[in-house]
């Protein structure tokens, strides 16, 4: 079959590749003049590299699975206040890695044949027909596909012109601040490595974890609701706010050079949508299910999308692909929505302030670590 697949982000390419694989007649349309991904590091739940297994894309995340800690979730000074045993949750799960976004999107595209991708084509509108799907680049029709891949983003496009009475993303109010610095050994002491901290003053977050063996990744999350600021400003601003702080992470973010801190309002898609698919075309990644990143689900469920659109257009022929895509819709779009509320939740939990962030806190140190860690499974398994 023909399919277009719109957008070259992580998830598209993904797609794109599990798609080429299969047989299929692909083609990639990338607004930008060139495939690149741009930012610090990301995430990979182990579900997120089940899903890259499962497409035969991997390896470059195998080679950097976390290492088991304790580390937990921990208040603004360091101390613990809920444990988990990751051993044992990797053990029945499987590892989480910590991957530099640009060296993934490198490895994940290398397998794409040079003609399949067409970059600085920008695509506004997909135009379902008796024919298939026409797809419009710049005012004029392109090529006729059997199927079409939306993988636009969070500010999809193609999603609003699909679903025209969905509210689309909305900013939450607080801003990611990121970046990546050398590893130094003061930061894997005292626990701060694969932590994640909160500040029950301010409603703060952090988040430190090792990239490869030199590197490190942080980020925070903090309340922000104006324009978002410059990297240096953002910086001055989260450092005045983390007062107080334990020192190794104010140290971190101090001695990250600049140009290695990224900064972005936090966006998510203001309700769930009711279908990931319209006819033939169905929505992948941010442009289906855009979530907070508070439980760090969002590249790993982009890869689920990919390895279940790849699964279920296996073997289709035009004529099957209505039914196709409905059952892909049946399969992720439960799973996915549940995690984007989810992840809502995890949200407003850890960005509590004043006397019920008190009580949290207090209610936390009481879970036992046999339950936060099967928890943690739970959210690991797909």
């Amino acid at each position: 079959m023909r399919i277009a697949v719109v957008g070259a982000g992580l998830g598209g390419v993904a797609a794109a590749v599990g798609l080429h694989r299969q047989g299929h007649e692909v083609s990639l349309y990338e607004r930008g003049a060139e495939l690149r991904e741009a930012g610090t590091g990301v995430v990979i739940m182990p579900n997120g590299t089940r899903a890259l297994q499962r497409l035969g894309l991997d390896g470059y995340v195998r080679t950097l699975s976390l290492p088991p800690t304790d580390a937990g979730l921990r208040d603004w000074r360091g101390r613990p206040l809920l444990v988990t045993d990751s051993a044992q949750a990797q053990q029945e799960i499987g590892a989480a890695a910590v991957v530099d976004r640009a060296e993934l999107h490198r490895s994940l595209r290398a397998p794409l044949p040079d003609g399949l991708v067409r970059t600085g084509m920008p695509v506004e509108r997909l135009d379902p027909g008796p024919g298939g799907v026409t797809v419009i680049s710049e005012g004029r029709p392109v090529e006729t596909v059997d199927a079409a891949i939306a993988a636009d983003g969070v500010r999809s496009k193609l999603r609003a012109h699909l679903f025209p009475g969905h509210p689309g993303p909305r900013r939450t109010g607080r801003m990611d601040l990121r970046g990546t610095l050398p590893r130094s050994p003061e930061a894997a002491e005292n626990g701060l490595l694969a932590a994640i901290m909160v500040d029950r003053r301010t409603g703060a977050g952090f988040g430190l974890f090792p990239l490869g063996d030199d590197t490190l990744y942080w980020y925070t999350d903090t309340p922000q609701d104006g324009p978002p600021p410059s990297p240096e400003e953002g910086r001055r601003e989260v450092l005045a706010m983390m007062a107080g702080w334990h020192p190794g992470v104010l140290k971190v973010i101090a001695d990250t050079p600049a140009e290695a801190i990224h900064v972005d309002p936090i966006v998510k898609l203001a309700e769930p949508l009711t279908s990931y698919v319209s006819g033939r075309i169905a929505l992948l990644g941010d442009a289906a299910h855009a979530m907070s990143p508070d439980l760090g689900q969002g590249a790993s469920q982009a890869f689920e999308d990919a390895a279940a659109v790849t699964r279920h257009l296996t073997g289709a022929e035009p004529g099957e692909v209505v039914q196709r895509l409905r059952r892909y819709d049946a399969e992720r779009r439960p799973r996915a929505n549940r995690i984007l509320l989810a992840a809502a939740r995890q949200s407003r939990l850890t960005s509590l302030t004043g006397a019920p962030a008190w009580v949290r806190d207090a209610m936390l140190r009481l879970v036992p670590k046999r339950l936060a860690t099967r928890q943690l499974a739970a959210l690991w398994h797909a």
